[in-house]
């Protein structure tokens, strides 16, 4: 497991793994368009690919403006080898060596993301719209699960 920044190269992949996945799945695949990756790729964040021989499995963005999880998602095929895990905390450490501002992401209700976030020592914020809860990481939180003073 090899993970790496994402680049504009990364693109393709990362469109195929965000519309294969099971839970969270886009309702039309059209509403995630390559501008979007590129805005925060470029523009207004940082985004981690994993790789296995080669190969994309998992991704993860971050928006620095809206302090925002704006992508975090596995190919189906390699779930529960710990690539979210590991991706999330890539995600995290370069976050919070930029920003001590909290980090929020919404997920759907009811979901194996909504526990996994919660055992990553997400707290839960309540609702985001509708559709989502809300899930929040402070600065102070960050550090504590990283065993810093």
């Amino acid at each position: 497991m090899k993970i790496r920044e994402a680049n504009m190269h990364d693109i393709p992949a990362l469109h195929i793994i965000r519309n294969a996945v099971k839970e969270n799945a886009l309702s039309d695949p059209g509403l995630v368009k390559d501008e979007d990756y590129v805005r925060y790729l470029i523009n207004e964040g940082k985004g981690w690919v994993c790789e296995m021989e080669n190969h994309i499995v998992g991704f993860s963005i971050v928006d620095l403006k809206e302090n925002n999880v704006w992508a975090l998602f596995v190919d189906p095929e390699f779930e529960k080898k710990g690539i979210g895990k590991q991706l999330l905390k890539e995600l995290l450490n370069w976050y919070f060596t930029q920003s001590n501002t909290t980090l929020w992401l919404g997920t759907a209700f009811n979901t194996r993301a909504e526990e996994f976030y919660r055992k990553q020592g997400w707290a839960d914020a309540g609702f985001h719209g509708t559709k989502e809860r809300k899930f929040i990481m402070t600065y102070e939180a960050w550090m504590k699960l990283n065993n810093c003073k």
